[in-house]
């Protein structure tokens, strides 16, 4: 284990207990969650411009000579109860630069004030207008970490099932794919993941999905349950010491059965959601160039074909 791998864990794990305290209420508990940005350094070349997007806020991360054709549509994490485009601004902004390709993350609704399916359908929504501004779906990626993972490969599912064209990839980091929480390595893992605690994951689902007709082992929100079949190529990577590993291989292992092209990479000593960690911890670093060729390999840029340009950043922080 690399120092900074050690420190970040270190790190993650004092924020953890801080959640732990009994008196934060929601709004303190999302503060301490968009504060922990602090443990991703900025990546180098990568500008940024604010977007309404079919009346999502969303934030371009616009990474230096990128593909002009080519999008990322990237969905945070927070067990759609915390978190947002701004907490996860850098870690997108690595992987875009990593792809050589613009990423767009959009601000989806939170739970509970707005459960299950609110956050699907601002990604959806999202998608659509990508679409409609001149991006090919072949040509758009849809990228998420944690829950934002599940909304990656929902979204690409919930296309599948309208009938409609779905994105060329999808790359799930740390997926949070079982809601049920039936994977051993919840228990087994309970003591090297600093971050996830059993107790956590129970309060997102209870926020995100209760009274709201869906189970939580309803195909809808358990991928594990879901009919996998027609996914895009699809890459899952997962830290090593995450409560959430067993249930990223599983996901891998059921969409390869289903036919999908689908491999799961593993990252020594990762915490869950390790690409916090970009720019200061090596072991994620290496992960995120490793994405970055997949998402050029299974998009790849098309300079023949014509696709709009993302927004310029200017000194004022506005899309021009």
């Amino acid at each position: 284990m690399s120092e900074q791998s050690d420190e970040f864990a270190r790190f993650v794990e004092a924020q953890r207990l801080r959640l732990a305290n009994p008196n934060l209420d929601l709004q303190l508990i999302r503060d301490v969650v968009d504060a922990m940005h602090i443990t991703t350094r900025e990546p180098e070349g990568v500008t940024y411009a604010e977007q309404e997007i079919n009346g999502v806020p969303a934030l371009w991360c616009i990474p230096l000579d990128a593909a002009p054709n080519v999008a990322l549509l990237h969905s945070h994490m927070g067990g759609a109860i915390v978190g947002s485009m701004h907490s996860e601004r850098k870690a997108a902004g690595h992987i875009a630069r990593a792809a050589g390709m613009v990423s767009l993350v959009p601000n989806y609704r939170l739970a509970p004030e707005h459960k299950f399916p609110a956050q699907l359908e601002d990604m959806e929504a999202s998608y659509r207008w990508l679409l409609d501004t001149g991006y090919q779906a072949h040509h758009i990626a849809s990228v998420g970490v944690s829950v934002g993972g599940n909304l990656a490969v929902n979204l690409a599912l919930r296309q599948r099932n309208q009938g409609r064209p779905g994105p060329g990839a999808v790359l799930a980091v740390s997926p949070w794919v079982d809601p049920a929480m039936s994977n051993a390595t919840l228990d087994t893992h309970a003591g090297s993941d600093k971050f996830l605690t059993r107790q956590f994951l129970e309060l997102f689902r209870s926020l995100w999905l209760d009274d709201t007709g869906v189970s939580y082992d309803d195909p809808r929100v358990n991928l594990l349950a879901a009919d996998l079949t027609g996914l895009p190529p699809t890459a899952v990577y997962y830290g090593v010491d995450e409560l959430l590993a067993g249930e990223a291989q599983d996901f891998t292992h059921l969409a390869r059965l289903a036919g999908v092209d689908a491999a799961s990479h593993s990252v020594e000593h990762g915490q869950h959601a390790f690409v916090s960690g970009a720019g200061y911890v090596p072991e994620a670093d290496h992960a995120i160039t490793d994405m970055g060729r997949f998402l050029r390999s299974a998009l790849g840029p098309r300079p023949n074909e014509t696709s709009p340009t993302p927004p310029r950043h200017d000194p004022n922080g506005e899309p021009r």
